[in-house]
């Protein structure tokens, strides 16, 4: 588990093909304290650490990602260059600072607008129909393994949801999110709490 709370932004250092893709990532952490078989958020995704080195502050840990993670992520996340959110796995007794994330993505999203306002960002993601029940407002949802509260959403005509988010400037330069344009391509996974909603809503009829 994971609190969307991102601690460093790695970069893709490396990538093999070995039936699955082992990927490289660069980060700022101490190598003393990544352990192996750990799991660490990967802009939301959830992977195990297969292999790890460096020094501290100049780090590197090494995953596999399947297939069926690569399908279900953003297209070019695990190309060499990529920035990444990071966020080793919640310890127990640690500070619950953002909601619980679970880090599997749910599906993709697109950037629909981005604006200034008062030095902050705003942005519209857009979401696919499946994820549409499941975004209100004042909730809270994964970014590129962010926790975000949701401002406003907006039902589309096609099923799909568009919702708003305010970046403050702290979280644009201590993640990715920052960097996004319109037309981006991110992660998105709800919030665990309304995936069980809607199913006990769905089963009681």
């Amino acid at each position: 588990m994971f609190t969307g709370i991102v601690t460093a932004i790695g970069t893709v250092a490396a990538i093999e093909q070995r039936g699955d893709l082992h990927v490289r990532i660069a980060c700022p952490f101490d190598p003393e304290r990544i352990a192996i078989g750990a799991s660490i958020a990967c802009s939301g995704v959830c992977l195990t650490v297969t292999e790890r080195g460096g020094s501290p502050g100049d780090a590197w840990f090494a995953v596999d990602v399947s297939q069926e993670t690569v399908s279900r992520t953003v297209p070019g996340q695990w190309e060499e260059g990529r920035k990444l959110n990071l966020e080793p796995s919640l310890r127990l007794g640690d500070e619950l600072g953002g909601h619980l994330v679970t880090g599997h993505v749910d599906a993709v999203g697109e950037v629909a607008e981005r604006r200034s306002v008062d030095g902050s960002i705003h942005f519209e993601i857009r979401a696919p129909k499946s994820l549409a029940p499941f975004i209100a407002a004042k909730g809270s949802i994964t970014v590129d393994g962010v926790s975000l509260t949701v401002n406003a959403v907006e039902d589309e005509a096609d099923g799909s949801a568009r919702f708003a988010l305010n970046i403050i400037p702290h979280t644009g330069e201590v993640t990715t999110l920052g960097a996004l344009s319109e037309g981006d391509k991110v992660n998105l996974e709800i919030d665990v709490l309304a995936r069980y909603l809607k199913r006990m809503q769905a089963l009681a009829g």
